[in-house]
């Protein structure tokens, strides 16, 4: 009980120390950017009707499919403890094949360059 209760003091004390300490340390002169209320360097004040590029959200989406794949492929050492793992290596196998010919397909289209 002793070892609980010197361990909740511990975690309590480091927790306010570390807090006080990131208070006392930090920057309180904010620049322009930071007070402004999008950080993303674009003029809040101008015209929303402006062109965005439809590269930043080809970018976004091949993040989330590729954030997806990570998701999915996880559990794979588990899943060689099943009792067919040739059948879930396959599966994983096939995913990883079909996505990275996407890749390859998106690179040759020159889907993925910045400038033209």
């Amino acid at each position: 009980m002793n070892m609980v209760l010197f361990m909740i003091a511990l975690s309590l004390t480091l927790s306010m120390a570390l807090t006080a300490l990131n208070l006392w340390i930090s920057q309180t002169s904010p620049d322009s950017e930071k007070l402004s209320p999008y950080e993303c360097g674009f003029d809040p004040l101008g015209s929303a009707r402006l062109p965005f590029s439809i590269r930043f959200f080809l970018v976004a989406i091949l993040f989330l499919l590729f954030d997806l794949e990570i998701a999915l492929l996880l559990p794979l050492p588990w899943a060689t403890q099943l009792e067919s793992p040739t059948t879930t290596l396959t599966w994983a196998f096939t995913l990883i094949l079909i996505l990275t010919l996407g890749l390859i397909y998106e690179w040759t289209q020159g889907g993925l360059e910045w400038a033209e």
